[in-house]
């Protein structure tokens, strides 16, 4: 029995997952399967790269091929998009055309921007958790 592209890259599970700052969920404007799936990613992803706060982790989403057929096409408009995102805490929308480099360097920026302050923030708290260890060695009481 053959797999589809789509089971073998979720079978990556955690190992892929693990340690993201930030997660593209991508769907096709002209196929709303695609569209109906994104809940079932998100969750995937959550599940698999067990983030520490799953409520707030980062996600970009990304609906592509919106020049395909000059737009005639289309089955998912760009308000069922920004409806979705503002339904799952205000998640970053972008309408791309990969095919014809629209709108991709504004997604793509956005991505590295949301992960770079993830990762910010992440850096912080860890620092802080270690001068904490740091201040309770030295001291051999709480730091509290």
């Amino acid at each position: 029995m053959g797999y589809s592209r789509q089971e073998r890259f979720q079978s990556l599970g955690s190992a892929f997952y693990r340690g993201a700052d930030c997660c593209v969920i991508v769907f096709d404007v002209n196929v709303q399967r695609s569209f109906e799936t994104l809940s079932n990613w998100r969750e995937e992803f959550l599940k698999q790269a067990d983030p520490s706060d799953p409520d707030s982790f980062p996600f970009v989403v990304i609906g592509n091929k919106v020049d395909l057929d000059g737009g005639n096409s289309r089955v998912v408009t760009e308000k069922n998009g920004r409806d979705w995102c503002a339904s799952k805490g205000n998640m970053p929308y972008f309408e791309t055309s990969a095919k014809q480099d629209y709108n991709v360097d504004e997604a793509f920026l956005c991505v590295a921007k949301t992960a770079v302050a993830c990762e910010r923030e992440h850096d912080i708290y860890s620092r802080c958790v270690s001068e904490t260890a740091s201040e309770v060695e030295q001291g051999g009481r709480c730091a509290c």
